[in-house]
This record gives structure tokens, sequence and C-alpha cells, in this order.
């Protein structure tokens, strides 16, 4: 039976061009991962906050070569898309942005980031979340973006609400950490938004 549709992101969307640069336009860039990144991701990753938030945890920096390598991949499978956040002058890693569970059907994708705790405080993943949403939405033809965090991380929800994106609601037990399940919000922007 033939679909009455077709996928808002047809296949090769992605895998057909090479992973773009996104400027933010405010000195930032969100540009695809090097290989060279894996000591400063390993670095970020030994800050407390980040086990409080993030489900890996980092034991080597060859572990996180290996995530690098990952990243880097992802991008040809069409279904998840990772960017290194850096200073636009210094090339230094501020943090990461990414487009998880891509469904090219419906254009969707989640939003997900971090930022290393030198740049906490600075606007910085707001101004990179910004920045990819704005291209997801206008130039890569996504329809919707959602973007999920636990209901304690109101870091997040901040970052979420200074983005445009709409809160939708609670998704009860919804993501496990070590802790427990927790409860997360949801939000989300839509093409026009």
């Amino acid at each position: 039976m033939p679909y009455l549709t077709g996928p808002v992101l047809p296949d090769g969307t992605f895998a057909g061009v090479p992973q773009p640069v996104i400027p933010s336009g405010d000195g930032l860039l969100l540009r695809p991962w090097r290989a060279s990144d894996a000591p400063a991701v390993y670095a970020a990753f030994q800050d407390p906050l980040m086990h409080r938030w993030h489900l890996r945890a980092a034991d080597s920096e060859d572990e996180v070569r290996g995530w690098i390598e990952e990243w880097q991949g992802e991008w040809a499978t069409e279904r998840s898309a990772q960017w290194a956040v850096v200073d636009a002058g210094d090339d230094r890693l501020l943090g990461r942005v990414a487009l998880h569970h891509i469904d090219q059907v419906d254009g969707q994708g989640e939003v997900g980031y971090w930022t290393v705790a030198a740049a906490r405080g600075q606007g910085v993943a707001a101004r990179a979340t910004s920045a990819l949403a704005r291209w997801a939405l206008q130039e890569a033809g996504f329809h919707r973006l959602e973007l999920t965090h636990a209901l304690g991380n109101e870091a997040s929800c901040r970052v979420a609400a200074k983005c445009g994106f709409a809160l939708e609601g609670t998704k009860r037990g919804a993501v496990l950490y070590t802790d427990g399940w927790q409860d997360v919000h949801l939000h989300a922007r839509v093409q026009g938004d």
C-alpha cells in the first residue's frame, strides 16, 4: 500500500553532503568532531556535574577517541548528528550539540547538548542550540525538534525556554539516571515558531 506523503527529509539529505560547519553569529562555531578533540572531551567528562545529568562516563582518552569515531560516522547513517561547539577565534572546545533520533519520514529530531565546566554561565548551550535549531528548521528542512531534560536540571529548562522550545509536558519516569528513574520535561520547536 503506497504512502500518501513522502518523507520530509529524503534519503541522502545528510549522507549525500558533507556535515556542515554552522556559525552561531556570536563567537561560536559548530563543527564536525576531530580525533584531536579527545583530550578536551575526556577532561569535560571528569566534571561531577556531567555525571549528574549524563548517562556516560569517560575512563580514558582512548575510550573518548572511540566515541568521536562514532560521532563522526553518525552523519552518514542519517539517524544522528553531532557537532563540537568551539570558540570561533581559537577553536577551544566549549561543548557539544547533537540531533538524536532523527526521523526522516516526519522530519523530526531530538536536540542534546553539554558544555565544559569553564563555559557554563556564558550562554554557550543556548547560543549553540539556537544555531543548531536555526540550521535544522530553516536550512536542513526539519519540521519539528524536541528537547528533553530531567525536571531537576533547571539550567537545561532555561536553555530550552531561551531558545524558543515551548514546554509541552512532562514524561513520567522517562530516563534512568544513577539515582533512579526521573521525570523529564518535553519541549519542542516546529517550523515557523
